[in-house]
């Protein structure tokens, strides 16, 4: 075999493994979908994952550049196995003998084994081919583009089709859908996405209600007082406590059965017969499974008690749910900023602002493990309730306490030791923990 003879059939082989990674690539592509490549980004955080979560963003786009890239690599491996056929052999038998050869190496070897190892194991495939799938997807893309283009010059305009592979929007045009939606996902839809996905790290402490914020009535309370407390509230949910202990919650009173209890019967200052049964949880249970277990019971308030049993918090459904889709506010709801913004960059916290939302609006790494917000944070680490005015400086910070009730922290002033921008500041929590 001569030295030509030699270097096309490297060539060729190389085209073969050429098509075979395109089929691989264009396989995991069209079956990866965006949200289990925004969990890969959520698990590990690299350039492969993100490269992934890229591509499937750009679906229509990357299959089309992988298209003009498949095309090109088979039209070339066409040539070069028929030039080398020739070389060898000549004739049209050889000829023929070589397009035999080239369609059924390219059906096994370049199409049916990659896809299928791309199908059995998609999310390491995709890792693996997903950073040079994405350089490559962008050096072809012109290309792409141009022949998209012709091609649209050549069909009838009867919709509006960007390319052979269509993007959701352009599907949903199709299929009569009036709903619009941009093909990659809006920042809004991906944190939903990604708050889902952080349900089952998220304890029903962080999110619940703490004691001092609950509002409970007394079970020897009259109707009319427990009705105004609802009506000043706005709650629809109140536990109830016994007479002799506020912490000793013997069950929850719905504002709605208060209304049919004052709308339909005479003797309006009973009540005590519309109390429920009330529902505790631990408060390091996890939020997904309360989730589940407060509709599978269709009960909408649960008390929170600590290791020793003792009432610590209320979280409700719609605690739970503003933890994908943000704060929930009502009409009844008085919102409170987290954070304000003081002279000379300083800044004035609510004590319930997390600590890992602090980090982030800071750029530190203050400790977050023991405690959840930053009023915590402070209890820990001067190990006693803090004075108004006392200082202590964490990673660079300087935290002062602002405001203290009776033995809680409620407002803390923070030096930042660098600049941070406050125009997106987190989201308030909700003062109605009963709905």
């Amino acid at each position: 075999m001569s030295g030509q003879a030699l270097a096309l059939t490297a060539v060729a082989v190389t085209l073969l493994l050429v098509t075979a990674y395109l089929a691989a690539v264009e396989t995991v592509v069209s079956r990866c979908n965006v949200v289990r490549a925004l969990r890969l980004v959520e698990d590990d955080d690299d350039h492969s994952s993100q490269a992934l979560l890229w591509l499937t963003e750009h679906r229509a786009s990357a299959l089309d550049s992988l298209l003009a890239a498949m095309v090109l690599a088979r039209v070339s491996l066409v040539v070069v196995v028929v030039a080398l056929a020739e070389q060898l052999i000549g004739g049209l038998g050889g000829l023929l003998g070589a397009a035999a050869v080239v369609v059924l190496a390219s059906l096994v070897l370049a199409e049916v084994t990659p896809r299928t190892v791309a199908l059995r194991h998609l999310e390491q495939v995709g890792l693996v081919l997903a950073r040079s799938a994405r350089l490559l997807v962008r050096i072809v893309h012109p290309i792409a583009r141009l022949a998209v283009a012709a091609g649209r010059g050549l069909v009838p305009r009867r919709h509006e089709v960007s390319g052979p592979h269509a993007s959701d929007d352009e599907l949903r045009a199709l299929n009569g859908d009036e709903q619009q939606q941009d093909e990659e996902l809006e920042p809004e839809e991906r944190a939903m996405i990604r708050s889902i996905f952080e349900l089952p790290d998220t304890l029903v402490r962080e999110v619940m209600q703490p004691r001092p914020d609950m509002v409970t009535v007394s079970r020897d309370m009259a109707l009319d007082e427990v009705v105004a407390t609802t009506v000043r509230h706005g709650y629809s949910r109140l536990p109830v406590h016994d007479p002799d202990d506020p912490d000793r919650i013997v069950g929850v009173v719905y504002a709605k059965d208060l209304l049919r209890q004052l709308a339909t019967l005479p003797d309006r200052r009973r009540w005590h017969d519309l109390v429920r049964q009330p529902t505790f949880v631990p408060e390091i249970k996890r939020v997904d499974e309360l989730l589940r277990e407060l509709q599978a019971e269709r009960v909408h308030l649960a008390l929170v008690a600590d290791e020793y049993g003792e009432l610590v918090g209320l979280v409700t459904i719609e605690d739970i749910l503003e933890e994908i889709v943000g704060e929930i506010v009502d009409e009844h709801d008085q919102e409170e900023p987290l954070v304000e913004a003081l002279e000379g960059e300083r800044l004035r916290v609510d004590a319930r602002l997390g600590v890992d939302d602090l980090n982030e609006l800071l750029g530190t790494e203050l400790p977050e493990e023991g405690w959840d917000t930053v009023g915590g944070l402070v209890f820990a680490t001067l190990g006693r309730v803090p004075v108004e005015g006392e200082r202590l400086e964490l990673d660079g910070s300087v935290l002062t306490v602002e405001t203290v009730q009776g033995r809680r922290v409620v407002k803390i002033v923070i030096e930042p030791g660098r600049p941070v921008p406050v125009d997106d500041p987190p989201a308030e929590p909700s003062t109605d923990g009963t709905e």
